[in-house]
């Protein structure tokens, strides 16, 4: 079948002279007609430039663009661009932006014609009930739709998507997954796909290609993806024929991110000093420890029946109900669960950056009730002073917790952190001017330059993109293997919350979440995402934490019955694996 979109030698770079940057070279590449193509790449590896290429809205420095033949000289109807961003016009509403696109392509058609168009496609993304609301009073999935219904309503062949769901939640994100195959399905388009994500790409094209990383990015080998449609990404969890091609896809991306990630680090001794606040703790309050006896040996972290209420203008809200949970010293626990679960409000109350409203938290034998250096906390967001640079980002912190250690062995520790996490070379730069993965890189170092009791982190990857996340998370799990800190994780990422754990908290829906499942993790440390993929047990835990995160999906309050089924799939998965 001939190509109905063909690049040939394609290469791109911007600037001239010193400041001249090669994105794209060598770009070969055919896609045919009724096809769905994936485009997997790093950040900053030039995937939205070639989309753009591909879509008109810029030239090529060599090579060509083709469609059906003809050489591409600009933007046209044929070709439908959906992006990351919205771009929709805030004034007008669902059906307006949508009737933008509709009348400049289709102006000559008679107006029940458009109108019948405009509503065929807003009820194909599931936007009928919206049709008079506006951009302001939608949801980030909501919005999405729009984007993708305006471009659809254009009728194109070629529909070209740059990663349109990277800024959304795991649920959201799976449910438009789900409404793009089926579109894929009903529409018999041409799809190219930009994405970051293993899983999506498997999950909705024909065709999976990487896109090696920058500068002078060129595409990797192709992946065909021989499962049938419709797919169901529980179900593929069990096809030996997506795990394989999971496997392979993933170690090839891995191999080619380690390759241009070799680190340059001087050797540093960590010197012996102790943290200020490692005195002997103080007894706990009477009351508090007559009410948190137990049969069971104390923990080194206890959680005892804590709930957190909101007052509201209807009344109490009850975010968190009664969590009780104990931890061992040096154990890595994660916590899983749908958004509104109460997750973040979990940590940020064990941080002492919000009050408990009713039970306690204990640590280390001495009673939690406000913020304090034992507790070391990464956020989503790592909160640099940005006229600061790395070094000065994570000294702030050491300065304070070591005042009696010399500047020498201050500066020790600061620089062994961040030349664990791969920034010897960059710690003199401003944090203004380090990528988002640099960043989370200094917020990791400056929290274990803490010598923390506790290592808090709240979604610490979920604003990069997945292949940053693996190898941050590669980097996070060498540190930890060192240090051994106690330390508990907030994730929606199923593969990050069992690469990490040794156990893994699931959360029921809120308000009124409550521990709806715990699930051990008996696989071998130290850990890699590369030696995971190959465990024959991973897929077991992985099928786990999936049933339980659809069986609360939209909501819903599964009963013990349809739980204790889904803990006892492993088993029977696993036993039968061993046959």
């Amino acid at each position: 079948m001939a190509a109905i979109l063909e690049l040939t030698g394609v290469g791109k770079h911007y600037g001239e002279g010193a400041r001249r940057t090669e994105v794209l070279s060598g770009i070969d590449l055919a896609v045919e007609e009724g096809e769905f193509v994936a485009i997997l790449g790093f950040s900053g590896a030039g995937k939205t430039t070639l989309i753009s290429l591909m879509a008109g809205l810029m030239a090529p420095d060599q090579g060509g663009v083709l469609f059906r033949g003809r050489e591409i000289d600009g933007p046209a109807s044929e070709r439908g661009v959906v992006f990351q961003s919205y771009s929709l016009m805030p004034w007008l509403t669902v059906a307006g932006n949508i009737d933008l696109a509709v009348n400049a392509v289709h102006g000559k058609k008679p107006r029940a014609e458009r109108i019948a168009l405009r509503n065929h496609y807003m009820e194909m993304v599931g936007l009928s009930h919206a049709v008079d609301r506006r951009p302001a009073e939608l949801s980030g999935g909501m919005r999405q739709r729009v984007a993708v219904a305006r471009a659809l309503a254009m009728q194109p062949d070629v529909l070209l998507l740059d990663e349109p769901l990277s800024a959304l939640d795991a649920l959201t994100r799976a449910k438009l997954q789900d409404e793009f195959a089926a579109i894929s399905q009903a529409e018999r388009k041409t799809f190219a796909l930009i994405t970051n994500d293993v899983d999506e790409a498997i999950l909705l094209a024909d065709r999976v290609i990487p896109l090696t990383p920058g500068p002078g990015a060129t595409l990797g080998p192709s992946f065909t993806v021989g499962i049938e449609r419709p797919r169901d990404r529980t179900e593929l969890n069990g096809d030996d024929r997506f795990i394989t091609l999971r496997r392979e896809i993933t170690e090839y991306l891995m191999d080619i991110g380690t390759a241009r990630n070799v680190a340059t680090a001087r050797e540093i001794v960590l010197p012996n000093i102790v943290p200020v606040g490692r005195g002997k703790a103080e007894p706990l309050p009477a009351a508090y420890a007559e009410a948190a006896q137990s049969p069971t040996t104390a923990g080194y972290l206890e959680f005892s029946q804590v709930s957190k209420v909101y007052p509201t203008p209807k009344g109490p809200l009850t975010v968190v109900d009664r969590f009780d949970f104990k931890m061992k010293k040096g154990e890595f626990v994660t916590l899983i669960g749908h958004s509104g679960c109460g997750k973040s409000t979990v940590l940020s109350m064990i941080a002492g950056l919000n009050p408990i409203s009713s039970g306690g938290i204990v640590l280390d034998n001495k009673e939690v009730a406000d913020a304090g250096p034992e507790r070391a906390v990464v956020f989503q967001a790592p909160s640099l002073m940005p006229w600061l640079t790395a070094r000065e980002n994570v000294a702030l912190g050491v300065d304070r917790v070591y005042p009696k250690a010399s500047p020498a062995e201050r500066r020790d520790v600061v620089e062994y952190y961040l030349s664990r996490v791969g920034l010897a070379d960059a710690m003199h730069k401003p944090a203004a001017e380090l990528s988002n993965g640099m960043k989370q890189r200094v917020g990791i170092a400056r929290a274990f330059a803490l010598s923390p009791k506790l290592l808090l982190l709240d979604e610490p990857f979920g604003m990069l993109d997945s292949i940053t996340r693996w190898e941050l998370q590669d980097v996070l799990m060498d540190i930890w293997a060192k240090s051994k800190v106690t330390a508990i994780c907030v994730t929606h990422d199923v593969d990050e919350a069992i690469l990490l754990a040794d156990r893994v908290v699931m959360m029921s829906n809120g308000p009124n979440a409550r521990i709806g499942n715990v699930m051990g993790v008996d696989l071998p440390r130290p850990r890699s995402r590369k030696a995971l993929l190959a465990h024959k047990d991973y897929y077991a835990y992985r099928e786990e934490l999936l049933d339980f995160l659809e069986a609360y999906e939209g909501g819903a309050n599964p009963d013990e019955e349809t739980l204790e089924r889904i803990r006892s799939k492993r088993t029977h998965r696993g036993l039968a694996a061993a046959e």
